[in-house]
């Protein structure tokens, strides 16, 4: 067992929660931790999807015992999700990694700007 591996369970229980508070998908904080320890974007965000893909379940299970869930919505959102997924993961193999860091950081930077400022 590496560090690496602790640091990945350690860092997927705290995305877990996050994820399952907020319902941010957890990809914010999971690719900051895979281009830390040496993943390429490519590789970091196809791997967040992978984690992303175990937590919404066991997070949707949670919320749907709450009766939190609307099907409906979550499904259209989906399928809009779906088409847009297969164009972004074609449009990130256009991008090196120093690129995707700084492309990262702008939209996380912007969204929390909005995010403090929105009343």
């Amino acid at each position: 067992m590496t560090v690496a591996w602790w640091i990945m369970v350690a860092s997927g229980i705290l995305v877990g929660i996050g994820a399952s508070f907020t319902g941010l998908g957890g990809g914010f904080l999971m690719i900051p931790l895979l281009l830390f320890l040496g993943f390429p974007a490519q590789k970091a965000v196809g791997t967040s999807f992978m984690a992303i893909l175990v937590i919404s379940f066991s997070a949707l299970l949670a919320h749907n015992k709450l009766a939190n869930v609307d099907y409906r919505a979550g499904l259209l959102l989906g399928v809009g999700g779906v088409l847009g997924a297969q164009v972004g993961a074609r449009l990130l193999e256009h991008v090196t990694t120093a690129h995707f860091k700084r492309i990262f950081a702008v939209i996380l930077a912007g969204l929390a700007v909005y995010i403090f400022f929105k009343k």
